[in-house]
Formats: structure tokens, C-alpha cells, sequence
């Protein structure tokens, strides 16, 4: 699971993005001050860092300075109200790998981390109990021997090991999975899940019914 450190002072602001970010599958941490944040990256080791500019403490370009200092591997999105050409370049030059402007669109950030993630060599690959999930090979393999699956039951597992220990409504995977809001298609979910636990063998019993709602994972 790909970890986000949001250093940002706009408790707002970076409240937000910790829900939509944990919603698509990241490990999120959050500081509201630059000596924090610095303290969260030594600690939390992230992936990529959403860097306010104007921060009390140590400001953005500061903190971006400090960190590539030794670290050439973590990400680095500048997120600012300053859009002007000098600020990016500026941004830009102290080691920040792309620069957002507020206000922002989630979905252009998501996109953003996405692209970086991407150019940095990173992907996405998913321990839970017995079970390893690659996102980029779209593999997965149980006890370490590949299991076969089809691209709707790999997002279907990836969206349960993700969401692992959580329980999701059937409406909320009709939605998520297949994009339907129609409950007259929620017998998808059933029969898919019923295919998963086959596949997944001894592994699939963790997928438990709550009845009357939905699933959930159980890590064990």
C-alpha cells in the first residue's frame, strides 16, 4: 500500500484529502506545521508528500530543500495558492516533482499522484494475510502460488483487502466495482463474491457475510 504524508495547514483543506486518499487505497499521515511534517516523513517514510507552501514553522521550499538534501526517491507535490511562473520555477528547483495550484480538483491530484507514482518506478503491491496482490502485473497469488483472475474479481479483492477489516454495503461495491447505483443489479455481488472464495480457497472463507449489509475481510 502506497503511503501519503499531507503536510498541511489548513486543517480543511487536509482533512479532505486524507478521506479521499484512504478512500482510493493509500496509507495517509497528516502534519499541520513544517517541523511536523519533517518529523513525519523521518517516521512515517512515505511515498509521496502533498507540501503545502506556506506553512508555519518551516515553509514548503524549505522543507523540500531539507529532504532532497538525501532523499532523491520520495515524491513531492507542491500544492499552493501561489500559481505565478516564479513560484513554480521555484518550487520546481527546490525538488518538488510537480506543483498544484488551489483550488484544485481532487480528481486532477489523484491523476497527479498517480503520473508520479508512475515516472518514480513505484507500484503497488498488497500483503494481506496469505494473500499478494500486484496492481501493475494485475497478479495475485495465494500462499505464494498465482491464482487466475478476472479483471472484475481482481478489483473486487483488491477493493476488500484494501478496505480489509472494514465492512462495505453491498450498494457500495455495486457502485465501486461495477459502477452501477441500481439495485436491481446487486446479485452481481453475490455471485462474484462467491467466485473469489473459490479462487481464493481456504483464503476466501476470511470474506465474511454480515447479514443484511454486506462483507468484510477479516485479517486475521
Amino acid at each position: 500500500m502506497f503511503k501519503i504524508l499531507i503536510i498541511e495547514d489548513d486543517k480543511s483543506i487536509s482533512r479532505l484529502l486524507e478521506l479521499e486518499l484512504k478512500h482510493e487505497g493509500f496509507k495517509v499521515d497528516v502534519a499541520n506545521d513544517g517541523n511536523e511534517g519533517l518529523e513525519k516523513y523521518e517516521q512515517f517514510k512515505p511515498d509521496i508528500i502533498i507540501l503545502d507552501l506556506m506553512l508555519p514553522g518551516m515553509d514548503g521550499m524549505e522543507i523540500a530543500d531539507s529532504i532532497r538534501n538525501y532523499d532523491h526517491n520520495v515524491g513531492i507535490i507542491m500544492l499552493t495558492a501561489k500559481g505565478d511562473l516564479k513560484s513554480r520555477i521555484e518550487g520546481l528547483k527546490t525538488g518538488a516533482d510537480d506543483y498544484v495550484v488551489k483550488p484544485f480538483e481532487i480528481e486532477e491530484l489523484l491523476a497527479r499522484i498517480e503520473a508520479l507514482l508512475r515516472r518514480l518506478g513505484k507500484h503497488e503491491v498488497l500483503s494481506v494475510s496469505n494473500i499478494e496482490l500486484d496492481s501493475e502485473k494485475m497478479e495475485v497469488k495465494v500462499k505464494g502460488k498465482e491464482i487466475n483472475l478476472t479483471l472484475t474479481e481482481f478489483n473486487l479483492l483488491r477493493y476488500l483487502l484494501v478496505n480489509r477489516n472494514s465492512v462495505i454495503s453491498k450498494e457500495k461495491l455495486l457502485e465501486e466495482i461495477w459502477g452501477y447505483d441500481d439495485p436491481e443489479n446487486i446479485n452481481l455481488v453475490e455471485v462474484y463474491i462467491n467466485y473469489l472464495r473459490k479462487k481464493l480457497g481456504n483464503e476466501g472463507k476470511k470474506i465474511k457475510t454480515v447479514r443484511g449489509v454486506g462483507y468484510v475481510f477479516k485479517e486475521e
